[in-house]
């Protein structure tokens, strides 16, 4: 796991077209890796969302925050569509960050 600064706003999945989870931060391969071992209590954890699917980098994490809160609330047909135009087999992007 790497400590690396590296802003961004992210989308983890459990399956393909399943729940979806958004989320912002300034260490995304630390943040992805607690995702995935479960560290972290709540929404993520219950319904096991470990797959990074999508991730857009950021400068500086007032802008992040922002594309969160706006892609919050998009339509989820919209962040489907998001995630597939890069991922279109939702493959697990977490690997070739660390």
């Amino acid at each position: 796991m790497s400590e690396e600064r590296y802003i961004a706003v992210y989308i983890m999945a459990n399956e393909r077209l399943k729940t979806l989870y958004i989320g912002a931060t300034g260490y995304l391969n630390r943040r992805a890796w607690e995702h995935r071992e479960g560290l972290i209590p709540g929404f993520t954890k219950k319904y096991g969302l470990k797959r990074l699917v999508w991730y857009e980098p950021h400068d500086d994490m007032a802008t992040a925050f922002q594309q969160e809160k706006s892609l919050k609330r998009w339509p989820r047909q919209w962040k489907i569509n998001l995630i597939e135009r890069t991922n279109p087999f939702w493959d697990d992007l977490y690997p070739g960050l660390a």
